[in-house]
């Protein structure tokens, strides 16, 4: 992902060569770097995904096949680009909105599609979309308190639903069907208790934030 946030410096702390003109020729000469092309392709693969997932009535073996793939491509350069961002300070006020619009862009047109389709129960998508929708608005709410960082519990949640739903983008039968619908029980668990996690300790930086702002206006009164 390449929503991390930027620096006034270079990356790892170093400082960016040629003062202010030499940070702002280099901040405009990456937005066409590999971490935002990674997220951009991304983007791309959102509607390609849902095209090739509902071709022939969505139940045809080969074209769920081929959606897999793009599914996997998208989720596979979700981790490259956020790699590739902080290790080479390719970071970008692009970058920062794009690759969380991505990353909910392709969960979200998979799920939505695969319930459309009958293949997945739609309460299943509302639990996921809701949480995800509902922490980001609760990111804004205490986005000038400081941030929450990425829990072990949210990698986990993000892993487990692009597994459950690229198994079942696949035609899969047999034990495999059995297993997917597992996996999925799995990432709806996570989804709830990771995001329960996140108000609790958003309200906690938030009555923080609050108190500190509290001392500091009545040291300065």
């Amino acid at each position: 992902m390449t929503g991390v946030p930027a620096s006034a410096e270079g990356g790892q702390g170093r400082p960016a060569p040629g003062g202010k003109l030499g940070a702002a020729a280099v901040n405009q000469a990456s937005l066409w770097n590999i971490a935002n092309i990674l997220t951009m392709m991304r983007l791309v693969l959102v509607p390609a995904f849902v095209l090739l997932l509902l071709q022939d009535g969505g139940h045809d073996p080969a074209w769920r096949a081929w959606a897999w793939a793009a599914f996997a491509v998208a989720m596979i350069t979700d981790v490259f680009d956020g790699h590739l961002a902080r290790t080479y300070n390719l970071v970008t006020d692009f970058g920062k909105i794009a690759d969380p619009i991505a990353d909910k862009a392709i969960m979200a047109a998979g799920l939505v599609s695969l319930s459309a389709l009958g293949d997945l129960p739609w309460w299943v998508t509302g639990v996921i979309l809701f949480r995800e929708l509902g922490i980001t608005l609760m990111r804004f709410w205490v986005i000038r308190h400081g941030v929450i960082p990425a829990s072990r519990g949210g990698k986990m949640k993000t892993m487990a639903q692009g597994v459950a739903v690229g198994m079942y983008v696949l035609a899969l039968t047999g034990p495999l069907a059995t297993l997917r619908f597992w996996v999925m029980a799995v990432a709806v668990v996570l989804t709830v208790l990771t995001g329960l996690d996140y108000v609790r300790q958003a309200i906690v930086l938030r009555r923080s934030g609050m108190a500190a702002e509290r001392v500091r206006s009545g040291n300065a009164s």
